[in-house]
């Protein structure tokens, strides 16, 4: 009696433990199957991080284009927590992503288009802003008065 057949004409025949070429094993989209391989991704929901080790597999789908590298949860460490002096660098970086630079000085609740624009969508050519998208900072507050 021969092997299962199936339909999916895109399974290969993998040996993970023997790529060949020296290089790290690859897998097709839903074959890692794997228990004790899981994606960056799959680490964080774990609430675990990868902490230094090195990727062991790397699994492909749409046709090897895109890709995600694979860890072994054993060597995984707990994801460190989140401290004070990390939430302020996170929303200074954000803030300078967030900030017109322009007359109005307002901070907005998604990424301003700064390299294309330079400023928000009203500053740059008139279109009003939705007054729900954003809130005015300290330092519209003096440029205004």
């Amino acid at each position: 009696m021969g092997a299962p057949q199936h339909e999916d004409v895109d399974l290969v025949d993998v040996d993970p433990h023997d790529p060949g070429d020296g290089s790290l094993p690859v897998f097709r989209w839903k074959q890692a199957g794997h228990a004790n391989l899981a994606t960056r991704r799959q680490l964080r929901e774990m609430g675990l991080r990868p902490g230094g080790q090195d990727p062991v597999a790397r699994i492909e789908c749409r046709g090897g284009r895109r890709f995600a590298w694979l860890y072994r949860i054993d060597l995984a460490k707990p994801k460190l927590p989140m401290t004070l002096a990390k939430e302020a660098a996170l929303d200074r970086a954000m803030a300078a992503r967030q900030t017109c630079p322009g007359p109005c000085g307002r901070r907005y609740f998604h990424c301003l288009p700064l390299k294309k624009l330079g400023t928000c969508l009203e500053c740059y050519d008139g279109t009003p802003a939705d007054p729900s998208s954003y809130v005015v900072t300290a330092v519209a507050h003096r440029l205004a008065a």
